[in-house]
């Protein structure tokens, strides 16, 4: 019995004499996992919640490029934080901040627009052409001057109706203008595609400058021409349900 009990003794004061002894190996607190909210490296936040849709290196990928100049020296960091932190509502593109259903905390939101300007901001300067603001001037444009601004710069690339030709594809597509605000094809009527070969405001789709870059109205006009586009097809594909459901 004595030696079961000086047995158990033993196995008990196992414990307490690797804690007291020296040749124990602590855990180093510099080697803790970091929990999730607590990353801020760039390259990891943005590798897990942007590149998937932005590319790898911020361009070619299925949406509109982060690795661009005039981009970045067009959009505010609060354009960025805005974005980033509430998504687009309606597309793709969806609210990364915790408060509005996302992951990421506001230090992280703050570290990918920090991460985007220093990596790929170092050659940013402003075009000698005026700059218009990023956010879309609500009811500024008219889808009639639109059409003809359209036709003089735009067409070449995407056909006459947008219907898409040899060098670019369509832009009349309801599922493309489904999934696209009126402020990202703002957007993307100033900085162009870089990534693809599509011409920024300033230059032709020959690549050489326009004689005259276009202006603060022409964009408005030509994002309010698509726009109209998107609620043709809209009201088509709800006369087409109405019609379905009629005949049943």
């Amino acid at each position: 019995m004595s030696q079961c009990v000086r047995f158990i003794t033993r196995c008990m004061a196992l414990p307490l004499a690797c804690v007291i002894s020296s040749g124990c190996d602590r855990p180093d607190p510099a080697n803790r996992p970091l929990r999730p909210s607590e990353v801020l490296d760039f390259g990891v936040l943005y590798a897990q919640n942007c590149s998937g849709c932005h590319g790898a290196d911020g361009k070619l990928g299925p949406a509109p490029p982060l690795n661009d100049s005039l981009f970045l020296a067009m959009a505010s960091d609060a354009d960025l934080q805005r974005v980033i932190a509430e998504g687009r509502p309606g597309t793709p593109m969806s609210a990364f901040a915790r408060s509005a259903g996302g992951g990421l905390t506001p230090q992280q939101v703050t570290a990918i627009v920090s991460g985007m300007r220093s990596k790929w901001s170092a050659a940013t300067t402003r075009p000698a052409a005026p700059l218009s603001p990023y956010l879309t001037q609500v009811g500024h444009g008219t889808a009639t001057a639109g059409a003809a601004v359209f036709s003089r710069n735009c067409a070449i690339c995407h056909g006459a109706n947008g219907e898409g030709a040899s060098k670019a594809g369509a832009v009349n597509s309801p599922a493309f203008l489904a999934l696209i605000t009126d402020q990202a094809l703002r957007r993307i009527v100033i900085t162009g595609r870089p990534d693809l070969g599509m011409p920024d405001y300033q230059h032709a789709a020959d690549g050489a400058a326009r004689p005259t870059p276009l202006n603060e109205q022409e964009i408005s006009d030509v994002v309010a021409l698509l726009a109209s586009w998107r609620q043709t097809a809209a009201q088509q594909s709800g006369q087409v349900a109405q019609a379905a459901g009629a005949s049943r």
